[in-house]
This record gives C-alpha cells, sequence and structure tokens, in this order.
C-alpha cells in the first residue's frame, strides 16, 4: 500500500473528541501513516503537543490563526514561543492572513504572521501558512522577509491560487500543499495550476475536519480521505498514485523532518 502524509488536520477540533482513535485507526487503514496536527491558538498548541505526545504518528505545530489573533489573551504568544522547542512540534502556524472574515483587524494580521515568520527562523521549523483572498498581501510580506534573510523554509497550506503565485513561492522555497478543494467541480483554474507545478515541492493534506474531497462533500473530513487528494493530483501529472504518495511522502518528510 501507498504511504501517505496528512500534512494539515485539526484533530483536537471538537469534531473529533467522540471518536479520534476510529479516525486514526481508519487513517492508518487507508496507508496514512503520519499526520501533523496543526495549531490554531495557544490551547490548541497545547492539545496539538498532548496528541502528539500520546499517538507517535502524529506531530504537532504551535501557533496563531489570522482569524484568531484578536481574541487571543495577552500572554497567548508567549505561551506559543514557550512551546515551539518542544521535541513533538515540527511546525510554527498556522498563520498568514485572511480578508475572507474580519474577525482580525489586518494590521493585526500582519503583526502576528510577522512574528511567526520570525519564530519560525528562530526554532528552525517550518512555517504553516493560511492565505484567504490575501494573495498579494501574503506575497508582500514573504518578499519582504524573503529579502532580508533568504529562502523560506514552509507550506503554503491548502493552496488554491493560481501558476503564477505557485512560482512565486517555489522560488522563495517554499512548498505548496493541495486539499479536497483540487477535487471540486468549480475548481478547473487550481488542477491547471497544480498540474504545471513540480512534483518534488508539493504536499497533500485534509485541512480536517474541513475540505471534504468529492465523493465525499457535506461529510466531516478526516485524513483517511487524503487518498482521493492525492489520486486527483496524480491524474494531473500522469503518474500512479503510488508514484505520488512515495514523492509527496518524501517532501512531507523532508520539510517537517518526519522519521521513516
Amino acid at each position: 500500500m501507498a504511504v501517505l502524509i496528512d500534512t494539515h488536520a485539526h484533530l483536537d477540533a471538537e469534531k473529533f473528541v467522540g471518536d479520534l482513535p476510529a479516525v486514526l485507526e481508519r487513517a492508518r487503514a487507508a496507508g496514512v501513516a503520519q499526520i501533523v496536527a496543526v495549531a490554531t491558538t495557544a490551547a490548541s498548541s497545547a492539545a496539538c503537543i498532548a496528541l502528539a505526545v500520546n499517538h507517535p504518528n502524529l506531530f504537532a505545530t504551535v501557533g496563531i490563526h489570522p482569524n484568531h489573533a484578536a481574541e487571543a489573551a495577552p500572554s497567548a504568544w508567549d505561551e506559543v514561543v514557550a512551546l515551539a522547542s518542544q521535541k513533538e512540534v515540527v511546525g510554527v502556524g498556522e498563520t498568514g492572513l485572511d480578508r475572507h472574515w474580519n474577525d482580525t483587524p489586518f494590521p493585526q494580521q500582519e503583526d502576528y504572521f510577522a512574528r511567526h515568520l520570525e519564530l519560525s527562523r528562530r526554532v528552525h521549523k517550518p512555517i504553516v501558512i493560511h492565505c484567504r483572498e490575501a494573495e498579494a498581501d501574503v506575497l508582500r510580506m514573504l518578499r519582504v522577509d524573503f529579502d532580508r534573510n533568504g529562502p523560506i523554509h514552509g507550506v503554503m497550506h491548502s493552496f488554491v491560487g493560481d501558476a503564477a503565485m505557485g512560482e512565486a513561492c517555489l522560488a522563495m522555497g517554499m512548498f505548496l500543499s493541495f486539499a479536497g478543494m483540487l477535487t471540486y467541480k468549480n475548481a478547473a483554474a487550481l488542477r491547471e495550476a497544480a498540474a504545471q507545478l513540480p512534483l518534488d515541492k508539493v504536499l497533500v493534506e485534509t485541512d480536517s475536519p474541513y475540505l471534504s474531497p468529492v465523493p465525499l462533500r457535506g461529510k466531516r473530513n478526516e485524513p483517511a480521505h487524503v487518498v482521493h487528494t492525492a489520486a486527483c493530483l496524480a491524474g494531473l501529472h500522469g503518474v500512479t498514485p503510488e508514484a505520488l504518495a512515495e514523492r509527496t511522502t518524501r517532501n512531507a518528510r523532508e520539510l517537517f523532518g518526519l522519521p521513516t
């Protein structure tokens, strides 16, 4: 069976409270060998680390999502920084910028994004970036960081940009990760962009419990479902699902430093 890695899942979400062991068993049965549990708040960061401590195939990130930055307690950022060096932590984020929702004033989002970029470099762990309807702003901030500090070790999660944005991110040293949207009927432009990207720089993810891929739209997403996104990406590149799994798994382990 091809081995896959779900590089972005919110396993601490309330929707998994009742049956997480069964969710993880279905992932294992589907060939998903490792999962990165991605944080969205200081409390979520601690919860993701606890999951990684209890499940050897899980790994954690720490960070504050842009849509949660405004509600963060004054101590929240210091809590994230304190957790970032723990051995279970393989990434910093989810961070980035979001113009779809108005939960956090944009200057505050930019401030937190800059903090995460600096923390990522300080602890030598990749940054996990969220971008929703803010592509120009994200690229602007990434270019400032790149020009000042050099290549950016990280991933554009749930990538939905065009080929030009993808190429700009790759030029700065980043990986691009694809979620269930790649399989949607209305995502022809995204599939066209994905087909042009080099396979040595792409990852697959679920963003569980969100973004269930076809044929499971409308249901709770979970790590086992990453096989559908991987199959779609394999078809776009004209390779077998096994070859795609081998390549994206190697990429994920390279980026996050995961064990083989």
